[in-house]
């Protein structure tokens, strides 16, 4: 089968589109990626990469096709729509003037939903199926993430995104919490196909290192965050958390990620007197994070009080379970749900900083058998729903259906 991918984003940028195109090539498809040149998340171009000229590369047996890119610069709002822009004007070009002759189409849709276009015309040229892996909601994380709440502008949004799901044959969700928002666009039903996401191989058979990392990482009990440090995983109420717990200096509270919100945090921090208790080591590569993780007593996740976060799975709850870590959550709907129904951590309430304080405070005191045991159960929970090859074989079912 001769699939065509179309992804804003990809390797070397650290996505899981990554690894589901490698998960088709292993399976023997003729896979082809329309995507930009690399600049995610520092904002910058990656070495040898420029904004002119298509760039033709081999990604593990797959064909790649850099279109020209704005990147995303370190600016606001204006930079950040000038990069979205350029990526379906250079794909719209490209499909337009490039023989398309491909099976299926599949987009992996993060933010923007537009990227979807170039895809459409590829699948109108094709005479094939196209698919949409949804990530983010549309236009939901627009309101949540931005400042634009004009109902004129939501409603305009509203119908682009029912025209685009009304062109698709598969709509793949990466949380059932999504599929109301999609029916509520139209009939959409028949379409829709549950897909979570999945952790990396290296979370499930780590080879870690514990002395690489041992002189950055503080003694005692370590609450462990990774990821981004932005206002959605609202770092303000994990600092009122740190706070309350700091009558325990035993227990440590260590930041592994970077991010738009850092520099304020950090400067919070040190308004708090936290500087002893609440450590940021950095950003590292997605490969270097189990060298950490084996560091942790228990894994933190957390996002502001915001409907469309209370609908989605953050990634990062599959990489703590598929690493056998005790979870600890301060955020809303499904989230919480997926870790209450495996019984691996113990959740709170999103922004809930004095209950998460307490939670911390409980897992302390327990054992670190108990602990174990808890972290297991989320492994257990990983391999039952998660598992990488069982999603890529749901898609892959998908994708070679005849329309």
């Amino acid at each position: 089968m001769r699939v065509l991918i179309v992804s804003q984003y990809f390797y070397p940028e650290e996505f899981k589109i990554n690894d589901l195109v490698n998960g088709l090539v292993r399976r023997g498809h003729s896979v082809t990626v329309l995507t930009g040149k690399p600049n995610y998340p520092q904002g910058d171009y990656f070495a040898g990469y420029r904004f002119w000229g298509v760039v033709r590369e081999d990604y593990n047996g797959a064909s790649l096709i850099r279109v020209p890119l704005i990147r995303r610069g370190k600016g606001g709002a204006f930079r950040l729509i000038l990069n979205y822009l350029s990526f379906v004007f250079f794909g719209n070009w490209y499909v337009r003037t490039h023989k398309c002759d491909y099976d299926s189409v599949f987009v992996w849709e993060t933010s923007p939903i537009t990227q979807v276009y170039p895809g459409i015309i590829a699948c109108k040229k094709s005479k094939c199926r196209l698919s949409m892996w949804v990530q983010d909601l549309w236009p939901e994380s627009v309101s949540a993430t931005t400042s634009i709440h004009n109902g004129l502008i939501m409603s305009i949004l509203d119908k682009m995104v029912a025209r685009i799901y009304a062109k698709c044959d598969t709509i793949f969700v990466q949380s059932k919490a999504f599929i109301d928002s999609i029916c509520s666009k139209g009939d959409f039903a028949d379409k829709i196909v549950y897909a979570p996401n999945w952790a990396e191989d290296l979370f499930l058979d780590p080879k870690v290192t514990v002395s690489k990392y041992t002189g950055l990482i503080p003694d005692g009990f370590k609450v462990m965050f990774a990821g981004n440090i932005g206002e959605a995983q609202d770092f303000d109420s994990v600092i009122q958390a740190a706070k309350l717990t700091s009558q325990f200096p035993y227990i440590q509270w260590v930041i592994v990620g970077d991010g738009r919100a850092r520099t304020r945090i950090e400067e919070l921090v040190v308004k708090e007197g936290l500087s002893a208790t609440v450590h940021f080591l950095g950003r590292f590569p997605a490969s270097e994070m189990p060298n950490f993780f084996c560091h942790a007593d228990v894994m933190l996740v957390s996002l502001k009080d915001v409907f469309i976060f209370s609908l989605t799975i953050p990634s990062k709850v599959q990489a703590y379970m598929a690493s056998g870590k005790p979870i600890l959550t301060m955020l809303n709907g499904e989230g919480n749900r997926i870790i209450e129904e495996a019984s691996c951590g113990i959740t709170s309430n999103a922004s809930d900083a004095r209950q998460l304080a307490e939670n911390v405070i409980r897992m302390y005191n327990m054992s670190e058998n108990e602990r174990r045991l808890i972290g297991e159960r989320g492994k257990e929970y990983y391999h039952k729903h998660f598992e990488q090859d069982t999603v890529i074989d749901t898609i892959e079912s998908k994708l070679i259906l005849i329309p």
